[in-house]
């Protein structure tokens, strides 16, 4: 063998074992940040999904954003050291947040991120902050009123927000009562016929994201009607159209126990999974949606007995009825690549879980997964993420550990969680 040869086959072992280095230091660096990541094993999910604690005990965190970068950002229903806001970051890769920032000083649910803006909202009212390109949190100093006016009310008040493709935002304005009784929560108290909060409530209302300091009448569009809250609200990219999950009403045992059994105030009316275009009403106060029998029918103030359908005949149905009393409080399309394909482009629901199921066990506390085709359910929902409340048997929500409140997507396809009782947010991957 000449001396080039020989010379040639010492330089490619030379490669050949420089990569092989390269290549161990390099798994050994991935196993080191994988064996550092705090897994939850108390949340449980289908095989080969694991839940790593992104940061505890933030606060009361309602929705959250995730954005291109990793960085998170969640609004807060309560304020924490007087902050309403909270910005994170992991800049070592081990998934748990190593930077957590404090901004803002309004309380609130919502937080959404569209057009390098982040969206966020009080009980009533749009802001929106300009995101910086390379900074953790946002310019402060050019916080932006969107839309101001909504009514001022003590029950209901979360203002989701959630934006279609051609600039327009869409606005949860939750109904300020159970049922619009003339007494409030009375027994046997009939409904107010026409119901006034249906003039700027129990609907989502339709604004522009190029305009700000809007007005909720001057400036909006009543979009969707007859829906009494729905803090669930995604629009949805694969079919192009605003879906919602509404909060079901209250205590039709207990206001009407001539009509209902102690059962069936547990179990409806159902919480509804709604796929809404422009007009459309879904009946709220006058109708409910009773999954057993899989129609609207008339409620009870306004002269229904359980059966009979009325002027809720023509009311648009729901895509879905879930059990009652399980509070959806969030909602997200899987829009990623990381999942099994049976995921794609399937609905991830938050319920928070509720108290009117007493005195009987609370449901709730989890996250389920509703498979979907060309935007209807293509198969029965599942659950997908437990444990959350942390024991069996609760009565109360004040009970539960944690209780499931906002969804998000991440850039590398993973499912992000928070939790309206401490403050926890999981990342959620697929490991198969």
């Amino acid at each position: 063998m000449n001396q080039v040869k020989i010379l040639t086959l010492f330089l490619l072992l030379g490669i050949l074992s420089t990569c092989q280095s390269n290549s161990k230091e390099a798994d050994t660096k991935t196993n080191t940040v994988q064996s550092n990541i705090d897994y939850d094993q108390n949340i449980q999910l289908p095989d080969n999904f694991q839940a790593a604690v992104v940061a505890e005990n933030l606060g009361r965190t309602r929705h959250i954003a995730v954005r291109a970068n990793g960085d998170i950002f969640a609004q807060l229903f309560r304020l924490k050291d007087g902050k309403g806001l909270v910005a994170l970051r992991d800049t070592d890769g081990d998934v748990k947040a190593d930077e957590i920032t404090y901004f803002g000083s309004h309380q609130g649910s919502g937080c959404a991120i569209y057009n390098n803006f982040l969206y966020c909202s009080s009980p009533t009212e749009v802001f929106r902050y300009p995101l910086s390109v390379d900074q953790l949190l946002p310019d402060t100093n050019n916080k932006t009123l969107v839309v101001d006016g909504f009514p001022e009310q003590r029950q209901h008040d979360a203002k989701s927000i959630t934006f279609d493709r051609e600039g327009n935002m869409y606005v949860n304005v939750g109904a300020p009562s159970n049922a619009c009784q003339q007494e409030a929560r009375s027994q046997e108290s009939p409904g107010f016929d026409p119901c006034p909060q249906l003039e700027r409530q129990a609907s989502i209302w339709k604004f522009s994201t190029e305009k700000t300091n809007q007005d909720q009448v001057k400036d909006g569009q009543q979009y969707a009607t007859g829906i009494r809250n729905a803090v669930a609200v995604r629009w949805n990219p694969s079919t192009n159209n605003l879906f919602a999950l509404q909060h079901g009403r209250d205590q039709l045992h207990q206001l009407w126990p001539n009509l209902f059994t102690e059962e069936q105030g547990i179990e409806l009316p159902a919480e509804e999974f709604l796929s809404i275009r422009e007009g459309d009403n879904f009946g709220w106060p006058y109708c409910y949606y009773d999954q057993f029998e899989n129609k609207k029918v008339l409620a009870p103030e306004y002269g229904g007995d359980g059966k009979e359908q009325g002027r809720c005949a023509d009311v648009k149905a729901p895509i879905l009825g879930f059990p009652g009393h399980l509070a959806p409080n969030d909602l997200v399309f899987y829009t990623g690549d990381q999942f099994p394909a049976r995921y794609k482009n399937g609905a991830f629901i938050a319920f928070h879980g509720s108290w009117n199921r007493a005195p009987q066990e609370q449901k709730g506390y989890f996250v389920a997964f509703v498979p979907m085709e060309n935007g209807v359910p293509s198969g029965d929902w599942e659950i997908f993420a437990e444990g959350f409340a942390g024991a069996e048997g609760i009565k109360s929500p004040r009970e539960a550990k944690h209780r499931p409140c906002g969804l998000a997507i991440g850039p590398d396809g993973s499912l992000y969680v928070s939790d309206d009782v401490k403050g926890n947010i999981w990342k959620i991957s697929y490991q198969g």
